[in-house]
């Protein structure tokens, strides 16, 4: 599969100190930055950290250092999405998250370090709605707390569920705790798999005209017609 899959892996899966192997795409590598589709002509100014560069870690750490102290950017995603990404960078290269902070030096503090690190650990689509604005940052550092499909309905339920920040904080605390997703997002009025479309007339007749003729509620009849287009 893509990069999509080969990011789901949470850092927290491998503690305080050795970092992840399994990310697919360069760790540092610009893949939704440097995307304009995305991030439009701010992709020009993206840039890659390589964690087995010394020039690029130590630009990674000036560039974490000035993340961690800067808080002009609290509102802007892309900015907040290299951070993240020098994190990472910084983590894998010095091999740790202690060896990541204190590299960066300052304030900047282990907790710091390991929650941005495993934001740019998400997957590609959910890194895609938070470039684009669709998906606070501050909510995409509590979406990287959970693991597997639990992140990507926490992500969609964001998305569809209109969830605030603090709603997205508590399902992850409740999953990490042992509850499941569909409990923990229904606690908050949310259904996963539940979404609103807009269908093309004549798509929509058709949904309508097949689910009749199938005895079928139209859900299904998408479910099925996505999980063969998937497959």
């Amino acid at each position: 599969m893509t990069d999509d899959w080969g990011n789901e892996r949470s850092t927290d899966d491998w503690g305080d100190e050795k970092p992840p192997t399994d990310r697919e795409s360069p760790v540092g590598e610009p893949v939704v930055r440097g995307d304009a589709s995305v991030t439009g002509e701010r992709a020009e100014e993206a840039k890659a950290f390589d964690p087995d560069d010394p020039e690029s870690v130590a630009a990674a750490a000036e560039t974490v250092h000035a993340f961690a102290t800067d808080s002009a950017g609290d509102e802007d995603q892309v900015f907040m999405l290299r951070g993240a990404a020098a994190c990472a960078a910084l983590v894998r290269a010095e091999t740790s998250y202690k060896g990541a902070a204190e590299r960066a030096g300052g304030d900047v503090s282990v907790s710091f370090i390991r929650k941005w690190a495993r934001v740019h650990d998400l997957p590609q689509s959910i890194r895609r709605h938070v470039a684009l604005g669709h998906i606070a940052p501050t909510a995409a550092k509590h979406i990287a707390r959970v693991g597997g499909d639990a992140r990507f309905h926490l992500a969609w339920a964001t998305l569809d569920g209109d969830l605030t920040v603090r709603e997205v904080r508590s399902v992850a605390s409740a999953v990490n705790d042992g509850v499941p997703i569909e409990r923990a997002l229904a606690d908050h009025g949310v259904t996963p798999g539940e979404v609103t479309l807009s269908l093309p007339p004549a798509a929509y007749r058709e949904l309508r005209r097949e689910a009749a003729l199938a005895h079928d509620d139209p859900g299904e009849v998408v479910a099925r017609a996505l999980k063969e287009y998937l497959d």
